[in-house]
């Protein structure tokens, strides 16, 4: 197990309101760093990408480090640009 996620495990047992948050905040960074990592594997800068989107690169970066509340509408257009499908799975 790594540090990070014994550090995880302790702070979740000591501090509640940590806890209660992580899972969603977890889940929000993930989605963050899979549009990154996508973006990254298409080749194309923030600025390429916004310019595709017509946007900003501000939006994109926000996007990929602050990925609450992002609307489904706006992950199928960035998926679109990227040249991939969104798809979308309830476990």
């Amino acid at each position: 197990m790594s540090d990070l996620r014994k550090y995880i495990i302790e702070r979740k047992k000591r501090d509640r309101k940590f806890a209660e948050g992580f899972e969603e905040g977890y889940e929000q960074l993930k989605i963050g760093i899979m549009l990154r990592h996508a973006r990254e594997a298409a080749g194309l800068s923030q600025e390429e990408l916004a310019h595709r989107l017509k946007t900003k690169k501000t939006a994109i970066s926000r996007i990929e480090n602050h990925a609450e509340d992002i609307k489904l509408s706006t992950l199928e257009r960035v998926a679109t640009a990227l040249g991939k499908r969104l798809k979308i799975k309830i476990a």
